[in-house]
């Protein structure tokens, strides 16, 4: 039988992240389930990493599960293995199956369908793989996979044939071969290490990989993707960071899906990066009745800019096996879109992007503000769908330049 858990108070969607202290339902959810853990413990990311669970015994200690989440995790997960970290099921709702951070976290029975125009590999990253854990798409940049190991499991993560199985290891002799490669790719400058997540390497591991990295001449820009800011954000330690800033310019790309990660603690966390001089994106998945309206889009990006984290990427969600009960229609990401612009500031718009099947690489989308022209007029609908005309004569190799007054300003 399951125990019955009774339901933690969720923070008001409008308010902003705090920036001290810990989120109230974890407190709760620690004096319920971890009362002999002390702080030192419940903050070590070590601890937590040991301490995930990855069980149905374990998730039902916490959860009130529904029949399909228990007969997902009976079946294994997909391809996709099970796993939380004790922080973040401090922010899930122990009685409701269908609160959004809960629904990226629990296996579903959706996984187990395959629906027209899913696929194991949907970017065809595979067939861009010149060496095992090294994807070159783009002419000037390539994405490192260092490890196949995360703290916690998306249930929609694009790499789940991969994740998790431990095939790929932070080994020596991979990544060499991977250096190697990148050593004789001159026209590679930019460097993207993923995985799995990068941050649940060691400091020493993680410190000889971006070492060998910035040794590399051509190599100007080096990436970092993780979501351990928002899953695990005890793993953003002083050392870290310390090493981290040894390897400027260093950009990191987070991942936030939903305002409710934006907690006290991730704020901490995304903090402690930005001090260190990192300049901090989110890449953030439309994901159906998890952040697909416009409200809650524009509650995540607000809470992001307070974080000092640039919302980059609105991705929709990649056709991998088992996915379609998180997609969306394309028109809801135009919508969301639509809804930002022109209603915040320019700086918490992120980009709306497919990630074109069979690696076309990203495209990105907007809704229709430019209607079409009339002369030499260009037709523009702002974002109240208002009409403009902008002058852009047809045929002209350069504009027009006109006359000014003398003594007059410029734009006068």
């Amino acid at each position: 039988m399951c125990r019955t858990v009774v339901a933690q108070p969720r923070s008001a969607p409008s308010a902003a992240p705090s920036r001290r202290g810990t989120n109230p339902r974890t407190r709760a959810f620690r004096r319920r389930f971890y009362p002999q853990v002390t702080d030192r413990e419940w903050n070590d990311w070590h601890w937590q990493l040991r301490h995930r669970i990855r069980t149905l015994g374990e998730a039902e200690r916490f959860l009130m599960l529904s029949d399909g989440e228990r007969e997902a995790i009976l079946r294994g997960g997909a391809m996709l293995p099970f796993a939380i970290t004790p922080y973040y099921l401090s922010l899930l709702d122990a009685d409701d199956p269908d609160q959004p951070l809960r629904r990226t976290v629990m296996p579903s029975p959706g996984e187990f369908v395959q629906t027209r125009g899913e696929a194991d590999d949907p970017l065809g990253e595979d067939g861009h793989s010149p060496v095992p854990g090294l994807v070159h798409r783009y002419p000037d940049r390539v994405l490192l996979l260092a490890l196949d190991f995360c703290s916690t499991y998306c249930r929609y993560c694009t790499r789940s044939r991969v994740v998790g199985h431990g095939e790929l290891s932070p080994g020596e002799a991979r990544l060499e071969a991977i250096f190697e490669y990148l050593e004789n790719s001159p026209q590679v400058r930019d460097v993207l290490v993923s995985g799995g997540d990068p941050l649940a390497m060691s400091d020493d591991r993680l410190d000889w990989i971006l070492g060998r990295l910035r040794a590399i001449p051509h190599i100007e820009l080096v990436r970092l993707g993780t979501k351990m800011p928002a899953v695990l954000p005890q793993r953003i330690t002083p050392s870290l960071c310390r090493v981290l800033r040894k390897y400027h310019p260093l950009w990191m790309s987070l991942h936030f899906t939903h305002p409710d990660e934006c907690t006290p603690e991730s704020f901490q966390a995304c903090a402690r990066l930005a001090d260190a001089g990192i300049p901090l994106g989110s890449q953030t998945v439309l994901l159906k009745g998890v952040n697909d309206s416009v409200a809650t889009m524009k509650d995540l990006v607000h809470r992001l800019v307070m974080m000092r984290v640039r919302p980059y990427y609105l991705y929709q969600c990649d056709p991998i096996s088992g996915s379609s009960h998180f997609r969306t229609p394309v028109s809801k990401g135009l919508e969301i879109i639509q809804g930002l612009r022109g209603y915040t500031t320019g700086y918490a718009v992120p980009n709306y992007v497919i990630d074109a099947p069979g690696g076309g690489g990203k495209i990105p989308l907007q809704p229709d503000y430019l209607v079409g022209r009339d002369g030499d007029d260009l037709l523009l609908r702002n974002f109240e769908g208002k009409l403009y005309r902008y002058p852009d004569p047809a045929g002209e190799s350069a504009p027009r330049q006109d006359t000014i007054a003398s003594g007059a300003p410029c734009g006068a």
